[in-house]
């Protein structure tokens, strides 16, 4: 018997990005460590912003997306963004749930 192949959406989704990356995956080891490591740097971050204006695109986020911009040879911000569109395992690694929508490219110049 065949398959229904008409796509239904969900009205909740109770699957978060991270039980979809494999526990083997690489990726983990290395967001253990940047997480460790941007932690410490976190105060450091909080002091280069104001208090007042519109809120801004976490750093620590920045810079999980340009690390995998590197690791994975995506050619331009335009491209990584879309790529934190559609792509679980950057949305897990940089820290974007599934609704949470993804920035603009320009944010990066």
């Amino acid at each position: 018997m065949s398959g229904d192949a008409e796509e239904t959406d969900a009205v909740f989704s109770y699957v978060s990005p991270a039980q979809r990356v494999p526990k083997d995956h690489p990726l983990r080891i290395v967001r253990e460590i940047t997480d460790a490591a941007l932690r410490r740097l976190s105060r450091d971050f909080e002091g280069l912003y104001s208090k007042v204006g519109r809120p801004s695109v976490p750093p620590e986020r920045l810079l999980r997306a340009l690390l995998l911009q590197y690791f994975y040879g995506v050619r331009s911000e335009r491209l990584l963004m879309e790529q934190l569109d559609y792509n679980l395992l950057f949305r897990w690694f940089v820290g974007l749930g599934m609704d949470d929508q993804v920035w603009d490219a320009t944010t990066f110049t």
